[in-house]
């Protein structure tokens, strides 16, 4: 009897601390989840108005910020306009535009709203915003126009739906690896989810994804500083805001604005990695039916941001393309 009392009473100890020992658990995983956290989040820096020291490029206000941008290439030159992917600044371009410039364009590379030195404004990061920006530098610069635009992945959707809007400002369009799978809740998931996105974003997406060479290139190993180049621009607050923002708020109908560029009947370039895994080019049969009029060619041994991984196939097509009369 008084062995079988001693045994309740332990029983009933236990289960007491119990919820302790739980909320204990829970804490410690909070707490280390935290610390995490604060370790992972680079973004400690603010833009200023100039262009930061060593990045080459000037600066210029546009409604909702300054805006980083390049000329490259003589004045009087036809002007060719890039415009740069999800998350990747200007330097994307870098490979190209020694090409064009070669064959006398002039070339403009910008950063995006919230990427690479251009500002990251407290706003709702949706297509429309990337149109209008690219439309007010166009003005803000006093560009000639009608312009050949090139686009890259995400880019290649603003690059159309900028051509779609204004088809007098837009002479011929190049798309490479372009947007072609729709942003939905499923494929979303987990970023979509609030709090949850934006720890992931911090402690994952950005600094092993992102600033990674390895899902977008079919040869990886070939570009070893990829990160270095990359990580500046995560330093400044605001960047993990707009990206997520922007996967958030993307349309759903990504084709709408490649059925209005067939419609419209503008020359088009299609370019498109053959070991793309981010966008496969199984997704450009759907870009050929709407735009019957576009050019396509299969870059070999080359994943999702081909321009930069085999410049040496993408540059000869894409100079015939935006230099030919």
């Amino acid at each position: 009897m008084t062995r079988s009392l001693g045994n309740d009473q332990s029983r009933r100890r236990r289960v007491r601390r119990r919820p302790f020992l739980i909320f204990g658990i829970l804490l410690a995983i909070v707490l280390v989840l935290g610390v995490v956290f604060v370790l992972s989040d680079r973004e400690r820096l603010d833009l200023s108005s100039g262009v930061p020291a060593g990045v080459p490029g000037s600066m210029v206000p546009l409604s909702l910020g300054n805006v980083h941008y390049t000329w490259s290439g003589p004045s009087d030159g036809p002007v060719v306009v890039l415009v740069n992917p999800f998350s990747d600044p200007a330097y994307i371009w870098e490979r190209n535009v020694d090409a064009l410039t070669g064959l006398g364009c002039r070339v403009l590379c910008y950063d995006l709203y919230g990427r690479g030195f251009s500002d990251r404004p407290r706003v709702t990061y949706t297509l429309d915003l990337f149109v209008d920006q690219l439309r007010e530098l166009l003005g803000a610069l006093a560009v000639r126009v009608p312009v050949r635009l090139a686009g890259l992945s995400m880019g290649g959707e603003i690059a159309a739906a900028f051509t779609a809007r204004n088809p007098e400002l837009v002479d011929r369009l190049c798309l490479i690896d372009p947007q072609a799978i729709p942003i939905t809740r499923k494929t979303l998931f987990p970023l979509g989810v609030p709090g949850v996105g934006e720890y992931l974003m911090t402690v994952y997406v950005i600094p092993f994804v992102l600033s990674s060479p390895v899902g977008d290139f079919y040869q990886p190993q070939s570009l070893p500083g990829w990160g270095d180049r990359y990580r500046p621009q995560t330093t400044y607050r605001g960047f993990r805001r707009a990206l997520l923002s922007t996967l958030r708020h993307f349309p759903k109908d990504y084709m709408a604005a490649y059925r209005r560029v067939g419609e419209l009947g503008k020359p088009v370039l299609l370019l498109w990695g053959e070991k793309d895994t981010s966008i496969p080019i199984s997704n450009a049969a759907g870009l050929r039916a709407a735009i019957p009029q576009v050019e396509f060619h299969p870059i070999a041994l080359a994943g999702h941001l081909s321009n930069y991984e085999r410049p040496d196939l993408v540059n000869p097509l894409l100079t015939a393309f935006l230099v030919r009369r």
